[in-house]
């Protein structure tokens, strides 16, 4: 074949490929291949909630948070609220001010909740708390057949916030913010612990909360409880469980704690102390008591040991071990 009849063909051949590629770029009945997750900027995380429940979460915009703790954890995580319960307001510095409220978290407003369109809506899945219980769990079923997606999370020792927090900062994408409010606080956890000084024996602790309906003993179980065990303290209600049933001043009195941590549940802090001291105080033999002649008879701020400190465990587990250790 001559040079040039060569040159004819391979020039045929080019431009034939070129066709078709033409062809196929322009032709509808060729699908594009889907973009890569995340790739728009759509981040969807998976997992399973304290209830059991598998949840999908993508980007939501229009959050609710039907607890006070976590709609300041869902802030803490990087997020924004369109709907708060009233003891967020109450207790913590919510920035989201155009949040509207739904109600007492003991018993969120379904009307209310699903009259702000959410997608995404966080709930406690405990029965128990400052109320006496809530009603979360009930809404689940009309708020999912509705397409909205909820997540139910237990949150009541640190290890609790912390795993809480991890799963909020992975939907929002801000891990910066996980290291921030997350492991700078368990950093700062560690410190307190590895500092404390020792003592001969443990130090055995009386832990009450008293309201007005009177006083009521917490055992390691609970969250200020749960934090003076991981201090090394001896929580008396452990080896007198019957104390957790019925408060005996007699029995106190008889093993004689070596602190006596009392946090006020109610919004007249003053009025607790002053039944519970009532109560006490009649008793003389509250007096020889070894917490109350050394001066280890407290009372506990409620914003450290009764609601969530989330971003100030650390100063929660400071201020026991300063009580405790000093």
């Amino acid at each position: 074949m001559s040079r040039f009849k060569k040159s004819k063909l391979i020039g045929a051949c080019l431009l034939s490929s070129l066709l078709a590629l033409s062809l196929v770029g322009c032709s509808p009945d060729v699908p594009s291949s889907p973009a890569p997750t995340g790739s728009q900027g759509t981040t969807t995380h998976e997992f399973v909630d304290d209830l059991g429940n598998q949840v999908v979460v993508a980007n939501p915009e229009r959050v609710v948070a039907c607890m006070g703790s976590f709609a300041n954890l869902w802030e803490l995580a990087g997020g924004s609220l369109v709907g708060i319960s009233d003891d967020a307001l109450d207790q913590y510095e919510i920035a989201s001010t155009g949040a509207s409220l739904i109600g007492d978290f003991t018993a969120p407003n379904l009307e209310l909740i699903m009259a702000l369109e959410p997608d995404f809506v966080l709930m406690t899945a405990s029965t128990g708390g400052k109320g006496g219980g809530s009603g979360h769990v009930d809404l689940r079923e009309p708020l999912v057949a509705a397409g909205i997606t909820v997540a139910y999370f237990n949150v009541i020792t640190f290890a609790d916030y912390l795993r809480t927090l991890e799963t909020l900062t992975k939907i929002t994408g801000r891990d910066d913010l996980f290291q921030a409010n997350g492991t700078a606080v368990q950093d700062q956890i560690n410190a307190t612990i590895a500092a404390q000084k020792t003592l001969p024996a443990p130090p055995t602790v009386l832990l009450m909360t008293t309201f007005s309906g009177g006083t009521r003993v917490q055992d390691p179980t609970t969250m200020t409880g749960a934090i003076l065990a991981e201090l090394g303290a001896k929580n008396l209600a452990e080896d007198y469980p019957s104390l957790l049933r019925d408060f005996s001043l007699e029995t106190v009195i008889e093993l004689n704690p070596d602190h006596i941590l009392v946090v006020p549940m109610g919004n007249d802090v003053a009025a607790m102390t002053k039944n519970l001291e009532e109560a006490t105080a009649a008793n003389p033999a509250w007096a020889t008591l070894n917490a109350v002649k050394n001066g280890n008879y407290r009372t506990l701020d409620p914003a450290l040991f009764l609601y969530k400190p989330n971003a100030n465990w650390g100063k929660s587990y400071q201020t026991l071990s300063d009580i405790l250790f000093a």
